[in-house]
């Protein structure tokens, strides 16, 4: 199940049953997740994973005898620690420590603010095929993401629970009040919009430098007529370089919208993985790009 099918999935069940979250706090060694990671155990279902075949299976039990009220099992809010061992039957050799917390309907507001905390601010301003295609994708990887238009009338009526819409015009506005850390991509319907949004986060890296990865969807051609335009505007050589255009894993060719997303969404994680603090990493040009010449 994705990060945003699980919290989906999560919140609806929790109109009607009680579940029991959880969470990894803490790791050490070798471990099959890092802390911070959840699931949510159900009376005869799951809601995303923290890994580990028989650490889960344990982990599942426990939890449920919490759900259950048997005697031997967690208490809420207890942490309970794993060594991966013998004991589990696995190979890691590290040690997990578990957190416990039943939760009910009245948790879902809180449960819903704390487990997206967790995601990783990513701003899509341009809601194309290629907008939609990579909502897709996005949803199912650890991103909050901020979907952004001129045009409000482009957006699906239904959306993955850390998916938010937002109607801007001018578009390039929304750029000062992104999350810091946001990751942005850049596809508006036109080159004028895209090269208002690109001069924004330009302006923006200039005050407080906490956009990791601009990426623009584009061919060479419009790259080289983009920073033609930037140069005149006084942007250095160094600053254009924060730009990332083309967009996607070099040596994918597609031009299907689902293809350039993949490899947006590849590139993405390559050069500016989720998380705090991410610096951008150079990838090699060695091929074009799935976008060369899109755009």
């Amino acid at each position: 199940m994705t990060t945003a099918g699980a919290l989906d999935d999560c919140l609806q069940r929790l109109r009607h049953t009680d579940g029991v979250l959880v969470q990894v706090a803490e790791t050490r060694g070798s471990a099959p997740r890092e802390a911070g990671t959840w699931m949510v155990v159900w009376p005869d279902a799951l809601s995303a994973t923290i890994g580990g075949g028989q650490l889960e299976f344990q982990a599942t039990a426990d939890a449920r005898a919490l759900l259950a009220g048997h005697a031997g099992g967690p208490r809420h809010g207890e942490l309970r620690r794993y060594p991966l061992g013998p004991s589990l039957g696995q190979c890691c050799g590290g040690m997990v420590f578990l957190r416990y917390e039943r939760i009910g309907a009245a948790d879902a507001p809180a449960l819903r603010e704390r487990l997206q905390a967790r995601l990783t601010p990513l701003a899509l301003f341009g809601g194309g095929h290629v907008g939609h295609a990579l909502v897709r994708v996005l949803a199912t990887l650890p991103y909050a993401v901020r979907w952004i238009d001129s045009r409000d009338e482009v957006f699906p009526a239904s959306l993955p629970a850390q998916v938010h819409t937002e109607f801007s015009d001018p578009v390039h506005t929304a750029v000062h009040d992104l999350t810091p850390g946001s990751r942005v991509l850049i596809m508006s319907f036109s080159h004028a919009e895209d090269l208002d949004i690109v001069i924004a986060c330009l302006e923006r890296l200039r005050e407080r430098d906490d956009l990791p990865y601009i990426g623009l969807i584009g061919s060479k051609t419009k790259w080289a007529t983009f920073r033609h335009r930037l140069s005149a505007r006084g942007f250095s050589e160094a600053e254009q370089a924060r730009i990332t255009c083309p967009i996607g894993i070099p040596g994918i060719t597609g031009k299907e919208p689902e293809v350039i997303a993949v490899a947006t969404a590849a590139q993405l994680l390559l050069m500016a993985p989720p998380g705090p603090g991410a610096t951008p990493q150079a990838l090699p040009q060695t091929a074009r790009s799935a976008v060369d010449c899109a755009g």
